[in-house]
């Protein structure tokens, strides 16, 4: 008697075919690069090109070493996972794999003085708490200089943050976005993401093309302004989302110094204005910022 035959594997992952997969997260699904190409990477469109990777180091890194190379403007780089990734102070970012939106943006905004290219952040930021509004239905607010945050049972916690860089003359961008991490997964217990924060819309897809539709509008108002962050409404549009404005804060600077006093505005350079004890004024221009809670009386 003749043994039965054994069955043909099909060439697919999860049907005979080893190796990881990754779809082994269902609630993570990966981005689809042709897709998010072809809706936006198209002719007229601001984006010049956009590319999808498994893992890397780090977003902004990999895009310098392209902006030193002579890469248009537009370019888009998005990791599902980075091993390296930064945030201000050299801090480093972590998560698990396709479980936020992790992408940096080549930009060369020649029109515009090297002395206004300290708002691209706040830039960013606009964009990406408009966003997140808009689509998710999340309240994103902006703590300078540029930290995303949600509020959770009274608590502000952050679900986000932006780098940008010098390189080759151009300016890269980089933003990291906590979108489904779970509350065990969180680095540290004052961060958050969309989906604690009980967003809407989740779907990785979605919120980076609307994303990056909204910047690119907005940096072409802010570009065609020369900059200038009164003329494009900038300014406005970050005040409306500013965390950090009527805040007691604690501000640590280089050089181990602390600056303590009230946040009272936001200058025409995008400076910090602290109002200390004595009536003084200062423009802070980097730094990390501590929102302090009034003591209870």
């Amino acid at each position: 008697m003749t043994a039965p035959e054994t069955p043909r594997r099909s060439g697919l992952r999860g049907f005979g075919q080893s190796g990881p997969s990754p779809w082994t997260d269902l609630d993570r699904p990966p981005l689809d690069e042709a897709a998010l190409r072809r809706d936006l990477v198209v002719p007229g469109g601001f984006w010049t090109s956009l590319d999808v990777v498994t893992e890397t180091g780090s977003t902004n890194s990999d895009l310098a070493a392209r902006a030193r190379a002579g890469a248009p403007q537009g370019a888009v780089l998005v990791a599902e996972a980075q091993s390296a990734g930064r945030g201000r102070l050299e801090r480093q970012w972590t998560a698990p794999a396709r479980s936020g939106l992790f992408l940096s943006v080549l930009l060369r905004p020649e029109q515009v003085p090297v002395e206004r290219y300290g708002w691209l952040p706040v830039l960013v930021g606009v964009a990406a708490a408009s966003t997140l509004h808009r689509v998710a239905g999340a309240e994103v607010g902006l703590k300078w200089p540029n930290d995303l945050q949600v509020e959770i049972d009274g608590a502000e916690r952050k679900i986000g943050g932006i780098l940008t860089e010098l390189s080759g003359g151009a300016v890269v961008a980089g933003l990291g976005l906590n979108v489904s991490l779970r509350e065990a997964e969180l680095p540290v217990p004052t961060a958050a993401s969309l989906a604690l924060a009980g967003a809407e819309v989740t779907d990785r897809s979605i919120l980076l093309r609307a994303l990056l539709r909204e910047f690119a509008d907005l940096y072409r108002e802010w570009t065609a302004a020369a900059g200038d962050p009164h003329a494009s409404g900038l300014l406005t549009a970050y005040l409306d989302r500013c965390t950090t404005l009527g805040r007691q804060v604690r501000v640590h600077l280089p050089g181990d110094r602390e600056l303590t006093g009230e946040a009272v505005a936001i200058d025409g350079d995008g400076h910090l204005v602290v109002r200390t004890a004595d009536g003084a004024r200062r423009a802070v221009g980097a730094g990390d910022v501590v929102h302090v809670r009034p003591e209870p009386r």
